[in-house]
C-alpha cells in the first residue's frame, strides 16, 4: 500500500510538471513570443502589434520570381527545418506563411521592413542584402531553440507588429587575423555565419604578417609554401590555395559579407622577406619568425623588384576578390624611415587602383598622402596623442573616409579582465560596456561625422588557435560593435542594451558558441 501510494504521488507530480508518464513527448506550454526590444542590433523603428504569427507544419516560404529572393528563401528554410522538423517548401505560389519580397522602397541597399501578424510574416526589401538582414531579425524573433540542429518542441511564434530598419553606416566590419595563427576554411566559414547573425557586412582577412603568408601567389610560390609554413609558437601554419580563398569569398557573399583582403606592407613582412632574399636590401633572407614582436621588418623601398613583387601580389589577389577594397596595411613600419614610407605609399597606391580596387590602410597611411577615395582605419586609443588624432582628422576633412577600430574599445583580442586566460592587454582591459559605450560620430575630434564610414572589430590571433577561442573573445563584444554600426544613435543606451544582450545567451548556447559571461550583463540564470 505504501509503495502504491508513493507511485501515485510520483505520477501526479510528473503530470503537474508537464512530464509524460507514458514516455510520450510532453505537450509544450504556450510561451510568449520574443519581443522586438530583444533584437540586436536594435531596429531603427519598431511598432509592436497584438497578435503573433505561428510557424506550423503547413507554413510555406513564399518568394517572388527573382533568383536572389529564392536563394535567401532557401537559406531561411535551411535554418528552420532542422529544429522545427517542418518541410517549409520554398515556392512562388500560395498565400500566407513567410513571404520574402523585393520591392522598391525607402530601404536602401541593406534595409528592410518586417510585417508580422496572424496571417503571416512578410519581409520587404529593395535589394537581396536587405532580405537577408530581415531574415536575421526573424531568427532573433523566434525562440533560441530554433538554432539547434535537431527537432525541438516549439511553439514557433513570431511577435506581431512592424519593424522598419536601415543601417547607420555602410561599413560594419570584423577582421580575422589568420597570419599569427592559421585558421582553416571551415573555421572562417563558422565565423562568417556568426557575423551574419548580427548584420556585419565586411570580413577583413589579415592574410600576411611576420609570422605567416596565407594566400597562394602563383608568380611568387614560396610566399605560401615557405612563408606560410609556420606560425606563432612554431606550429605548422598553413595557407589558402586560390580555390580555398575563392570558397571563402563565395561563402561570405552568400551571407552578404564582402571580403576585404589585407597584405600588410611595408612592415609586418618577415614571412615574405624570408621567402625571397631579393626583397631584402642586403639580399639576405632572414629566418622564419614565430614570436610576437612587431616593427622590425621592412620591404626594401629602394629596389625595383619590391614593386614588381607588390604589383604581382595585388594583381593576383585583386583578380580573386570581387569586392571593391584591398587593404595594404601600413601600420607599425618602425623599420622604414618616414621618407621611405611616403615614397612607398606613393608608388603602391596607384598599383591598387590599376587593378580596380580602392585602397584601405591603417591610419598611419595618413602620414603619407592617401589616394583619392582611400579609407583609413583608425586603431588608436582614447589616449592617443592629439597630434596623431589631428593628422587623421585632417585627412578626413580632405576627403579620406575613416573606419573606426579604436584598440581600447573594439579590439576583440584585448583581455576582458586581468584574469582572462586569452588575449593581450597592451591597449588596456576591455569589458563589454567599454566596447559598446561610445559614439562613432563623435569619437575622433575634428573629423566630420560625414567622413565616418563605419566601425570594425579586429581580432588578432597571437593567443588564439581554435574556433572556441575566437568565439570566447568575440562574444559578447562583437554584437555591440555590430549595433554601433547598424542602429541609430538614438537607440544607444547601455542599460537597455545589456538586457537585450543577455537575451542572446540562449541563442549562443544553441549554436554551440562559447562566450564570456561578463558580470556586467544580467545573464539568464536558468
Amino acid at each position: 500500500m505504501k509503495h502504491r501510494t508513493l507511485r501515485l504521488l510520483g505520477s501526479l507530480l510528473l503530470v503537474a510538471t508537464g512530464v509524460s508518464v507514458t514516455g510520450a513527448a510532453p505537450t509544450p506550454r504556450p510561451t510568449a513570443p520574443t519581443p522586438f526590444d530583444h533584437v540586436v542590433p536594435a531596429p531603427a523603428h519598431a511598432a509592436p502589434g497584438e497578435h503573433p504569427y505561428r510557424i506550423t507544419r503547413g507554413t510555406q516560404i513564399r518568394v517572388d520570381g527573382s533568383r536572389e529572393a529564392r536563394r535567401v528563401g532557401e537559406y531561411l528554410a535551411g535554418l528552420l527545418r532542422p529544429s522545427t522538423g517542418y518541410r517549409l517548401p520554398v515556392t512562388d505560389r500560395g498565400a500566407g506563411g513567410i513571404r520574402l519580397r523585393l520591392h522598391q522602397g525607402p530601404f536602401g541597399a541593406e534595409g528592410y521592413r518586417l510585417d508580422s501578424g496572424p496571417a503571416g510574416v512578410t519581409i520587404t526589401a529593395a535589394a537581396p542584402a536587405g532580405l537577408f538582414h530581415g531574415v536575421q531579425t526573424l531568427r532573433q524573433l523566434l525562440p533560441a531553440a530554433v538554432e539547434k540542429d535537431s527537432v525541438q518542441p516549439g511553439p514557433w511564434l513570431v511577435a506581431g507588429g512592424t519593424l522598419q530598419d536601415t543601417p547607420r553606416y555602410g561599413w560594419r566590419g570584423a577582421m580575422l587575423d589568420v597570419s599569427r595563427h592559421f585558421f582553416t576554411v571551415e573555421q572562417v566559414k563558422r565565423y562568417i555565419d556568426q557575423l551574419a547573425l548580427y548584420k556585419i557586412n565586411k570580413l577583413h582577412l589579415h592574410l600576411s604578417d611576420d609570422q605567416g603568408w596565407r594566400i597562394a601567389i602563383d608568380s611568387w610560390p614560396r610566399l605560401a609554401t615557405y612563408g606560410g609554413s609556420t606560425q606563432v609558437g612554431g606550429g605548422p601554419g598553413g595557407h589558402y590555395t586560390k580555390a580555398d580563398y575563392q570558397e571563402i569569398v563565395r561563402y561570405a557573399s552568400s551571407r552578404y559579407l564582402e571580403v576585404v583582403p589585407e597584405i600588410d606592407m611595408p612592415g609586418h613582412t618577415n614571412a615574405a622577406l624570408a621567402s625571397y632574399a631579393d626583397l631584402n636590401c642586403d639580399g639576405v633572407a632572414p629566418p622564419l619568425y614565430t614570436g610576437t614582436a612587431v616593427g622590425f621588418s621592412s620591404l626594401c623601398v629602394g629596389k625595383d623588384i619590391t614593386y614588381d613583387f607588390v604589383d604581382d601580389v595585388i594583381r593576383e589577389l585583386a583578380a580573386l576578390t570581387p569586392g571593391r577594397y584591398l587593404h595594404i596595411g601600413g601600420d607599425e613600419a618602425h623599420s622604414t624611415s618616414h621618407e621611405d614610407y611616403v615614397a612607398f605609399m606613393e608608388r603602391v597606391q596607384p598599383i591598387v587602383a590599376r587593378y580596380g580596387k580602392t585602397v584601405v590602410g591603417w591610419h598611419q597611411l595618413t602620414g603619407a598622402t592617401p589616394a583619392e577615395g582611400a579609407l583609413a582605419q583608425y586603431w588608436g586609443l582614447d589616449g592617443t596623442g592629439a597630434q596623431e588624432k589631428e593628422r587623421v582628422a585632417a585627412a578626413a576633412r580632405n576627403g579620406t573616409g575613416i573606419v573606426l577600430s579604436p584598440a581600447d574599445r573594439v579590439y576583440l583580442d584585448m583581455k576582458y579582465t586581468a584574469d582572462t586566460p586569452l588575449g593581450l592587454s597592451w591597449a588596456g582591459l576591455v569589458e563589454v560596456r567599454r566596447s559598446y559605450d561610445w559614439d562613432p560620430a563623435a569619437y575622433l575630434p575634428g573629423a566630420p561625422a560625414s567622413a565616418i564610414r563605419g566601425v570594425e572589430a579586429p581580432l588578432w590571433s597571437e593567443t588564439l588557435t581554435r574556433s572556441d577561442e575566437i568565439e570566447y573573445m568575440a562574444f559578447p563584444r562583437l554584437p555591440g560593435v555590430a549595433e554601433l554600426g547598424w542602429s541609430p544613435a538614438s537607440t544607444h543606451d547601455w542599460d537597455a542594451y545589456k538586457v537585450r544582450l543577455a537575451a542572446q545567451a540562449g541563442r549562443w548556447e544553441a549554436l554551440g558558441i562559447d562566450f564570456y559571461r561578463s558580470p556586467q550583463v544580467p545573464w539568464p540564470t536558468a
